[in-house]
């Protein structure tokens, strides 16, 4: 299994309850073929550029270890999440 680092961010509508079923869902996931072995809520924070007609968003960071196969499901789901405004999946170099 590979070491993996995704990073989401969430429009800035949805509210406490919502955040935390999305990252218990994309945390279940994960754990479906792998491990999570942390999730950092990074709080809501100014974006660089309008996106989605979204000026602030929600990052979460979510630190995992999957088999690749996992990442294109992963990435599937974050692509239908209507919630899920950017993303990003980066595989880790060893150390």
């Amino acid at each position: 299994m590979n070491k993996y680092e995704s990073i989401i961010i969430i429009d800035q509508n949805v509210d406490e309850e919502g955040m935390k079923a999305l990252i218990s869902r994309f945390t279940d996931l994960i754990n479906t073929e792998g491990k999570v072995s942390e999730v950092k809520e990074l709080g809501k924070r100014k974006l660089a550029y309008e996106i989605k007609r979204n000026k602030e968003a929600f990052y979460v960071v979510f630190e995992f270890e999957a088999k690749p196969e996992l990442i294109a499901e992963l990435e599937r789901n974050y692509r239908i999440t209507d919630e899920v405004i950017k993303f990003i999946v980066v595989k880790q170099d060893e150390k």
